[in-house]
């Protein structure tokens, strides 16, 4: 039977998937900057936006390329610390949340990479961040304590269950 990520096989995960998305904005951006400068693209008169275009696509992957850098270096300096049901969360926390139906929700609390998802045998885990709503409202509870969040117009109320 498969067991639950670590909190380091979970940023072990996180590292590896913006790695991958690095490339990959890192690649584009380099194509979208040859596209705007290559030839085919100057323009032939004063209303042709082509390479306009194109540098503006080259500059928006460069600008995603370096938040994923950011991101990166986040998630490798990172101290991962352990709680307890009494420590106060914050960032590095794994919260399981319990909804009134028994439905549960795993999230981890990581300096970037919000919304990311994770699959876990555990269950899907989901990074969101401090400057996130839910991440400001998690900031400071301990398990036990209740929270509300409204989703797509319905509001639900939140047990943290665990923490780790």
């Amino acid at each position: 039977m498969s067991t639950a990520m670590t909190k380091q096989q979970l940023v072990a995960t996180i590292i590896a998937r913006l790695e991958a998305d690095l490339a990959l904005f890192t690649a584009a951006a380099l194509h979208a900057h040859r596209a705007a400068t290559h030839e085919e693209c100057q323009p032939d008169n004063k209303y042709d936006t082509t390479a306009l275009e194109a540098s503006y696509i080259a500059q928006g992957q460069a600008n995603r390329a370096q938040e994923i850098r950011q991101g990166l270096e986040a998630y490798r300096s990172l101290e991962l610390q352990q709680f307890d049901d009494d420590t106060p969360l914050r960032l590095g926390a794994l919260v399981t949340l319990e909804d009134g139906a028994g439905s549960l929700r795993r999230l981890f609390i990581g300096p970037q990479a919000g919304g990311m998802k994770l699959a876990d045998p555990a269950g899907e885990i989901v990074v969101i961040t401090p400057a996130a709503p839910l991440g400001k409202q998690l900031i400071g509870l301990t398990v036990g304590d209740e929270l509300q969040q409204s989703d797509a117009g319905k509001r639900s109320t939140y047990t943290i269950v665990a923490v780790v």
